[in-house]
């Protein structure tokens, strides 16, 4: 099964650590989040990867095509994504999010349901509190947003081909395609309370360099 990884993120939360590589070339321990990412694909054996490129893609495609030689089983390509109409299913990612979701259940339960698109809904792992007051102002609850009944969009996506029939030039994917598709009721979410991690700022590429260097890296499921 293919699988489509958007690249184009500036990474503009991650400058503390560089302000010139593109964020999925943003490392954990020696190798970049993109990497740890299609490995994690690649054990299940889906190694076909699309890669769409965008802030500095050069270095993007420099780095499989000069500086690091993939497993000679993985196939890359940095090509647009129309040709995927003849698929029966592919996946799509962003490329800044880690994670040790089954896989193949997740495609089963998908596989089960007439939806057009799929993505993995997780708990907010944000540190910050959920306010409810009454009309007057009054504070009546604080609750960690960690611990609320709060989920997000984790990514890890499944299409089916006819996603391109909601998505019309210029849209950004979770908008407004993904509003054509709730009201056609097409659109799947798979609950998933295990790990999920997002390297969105520096804090979180300093968090995720400590765990890789301790050995609690749940998200290398190929090591498990």
């Amino acid at each position: 099964m293919k699988v489509v990884l958007f690249c184009g993120g500036l990474g503009t939360r991650l400058r503390e650590h560089s302000e010139t590589i593109p964020k999925p070339l943003a490392t954990i321990g020696t190798r970049p989040i993109i990497w740890h990412l299609m490995r994690y694909y690649a054990h299940f054996g889906h190694k076909e990867f699309l890669l769409c490129l965008g802030y500095r893609g050069d270095m993007i495609r420099d780095f499989f095509l000069h500086d690091h030689q993939p497993p000679s089983d993985w196939k890359i390509d940095f090509i647009e994504t129309g040709h995927l109409r003849h698929e029966e299913l592919f996946l799509a990612n962003y490329s800044d999010g880690l994670s040790d979701l089954p896989l193949p259940a997740y495609l089963d339960a998908f596989r089960a349901r007439d939806a057009v698109a799929g993505f993995v809904a997780v708990r907010n792992p944000h540190s910050f509190h959920i306010v409810s007051t009454d009309q007057a102002g009054t504070v009546t609850a604080l609750t960690r947003a960690r611990d609320a009944d709060v989920w997000i969009n984790g990514g890890f996506f499944v299409f089916r081909p006819a996603i391109f029939d909601y998505i019309q030039p210029g849209d950004e994917l979770v908008e407004a395609p993904f509003r054509r598709l709730m009201d056609s009721g097409s659109l799947y979410s798979y609950k998933y309370h295990g790990f999920w991690v997002a390297m969105d700022t520096y804090k979180d590429k300093v968090d995720l360099d400590r765990r890789h260097d301790r050995g609690d890296s749940p998200w290398e499921v190929w090591k498990t």
